[in-house]
């Protein structure tokens, strides 16, 4: 009779690192990736076993109303950040580096990256771009800070884009995202995001490189997924691309649930006697 037992799911763990991904890519685990903005989400984000948690730019969008993620700042993001480390006990807390800290030159993405470090208690920052952030990942990793790729559609960059369509469609701009990728894995990061590529390109790119990809609208043979946590949630109904698929609907529940709520003040069924002192 054997006494081998199954080797311990990498994914379980008390508290997720980087070294945990590259683990979970390594054992063909695929990693759960989501954004988170508050406390109280981040809070059941992570109880319900997420591995990573980003605290993206999209809080733009999804939190402040805005059209793009342009405007937030990086007080506005160390403030998100703040809020969603305080919640997780397992998950791997990652923060978005906003549009204008770091483009402009390594030394200011250094001094926005030791900020978010030193404020926030995140474990790492992702940033937007390709061959030219490379110089900016390297000092960043140099000077300790785990670093996050992403590349595709960078929303970041979307004025020069001018649109959100797919990219890397073609041969040239497909051949310069794998280039990139390997250039960024070669700089120090740790992992990568891919966004809204084509599926084949999403599988090339993980099978070239030996560090974590993780898609959004990238396919499934990324190492990973990440969603925006109101998307898959339902919190969102006005924003529907092919890449998200809604996990719930609480949009309608929340709607729900408030209009029972008036009506039950409007008849003074709340607060009812067990309710009241």
């Amino acid at each position: 009779m054997s006494t081998q037992t199954s080797p311990p799911d990498v994914a379980d763990v008390p508290r997720v690192t980087t070294q945990t991904l590259k683990e979970m890519k390594a054992a063909g685990v695929p990693i759960a990736m989501l954004t988170a903005y508050d406390y109280t989400s981040a809070r059941l984000l992570d109880g319900a076993g997420v591995d990573v948690l980003l605290v993206g730019d999209s809080a733009s969008n999804v939190m402040a109303g805005n059209e793009t993620t342009l405007p937030m700042t990086l007080d506005q993001m160390i403030y998100h950040a703040q809020c969603v480390v305080r919640a997780c006990e397992r998950a791997l807390v990652l923060m978005d580096l906003p549009f204008g800290t770091f483009q402009g030159d390594s030394k200011e993405a250094l001094s926005s990256a030791i900020r978010v470090m030193k404020e926030t208690g995140a474990h790492g920052v992702k940033l937007e771009g390709g061959e030219p952030v490379v110089p900016t990942v390297d000092r960043l990793v140099t000077a300790g800070i785990p670093v996050m790729g992403h590349l595709g559609l960078t929303p970041q960059s979307i004025n020069q884009f001018g649109t959100y369509t797919v990219r890397a469609r073609e041969e040239e701009e497909a051949e310069q995202l794998l280039e990139d990728a390997r250039r960024l894995e070669e700089a120090g990061c740790f992992a990568l995001v891919l966004e809204k590529i084509p599926a084949d390109l999403g599988e090339a790119v993980t099978e070239a490189v030996d560090i974590p990809v993780i898609g959004i609208g990238a396919g499934a043979a990324t190492d990973g997924q990440v969603l925006v946590s109101h998307d898959a949630l339902g919190l969102t109904t006005d924003f529907n691309p092919r890449f998200v698929r809604r996990y719930a609907n609480l949009a309608e529940q929340i709607t729900e649930a408030t209009q029972q709520y008036i009506e039950d003040v409007r008849n003074r069924d709340f607060p009812g006697e067990e309710e009241s002192y």
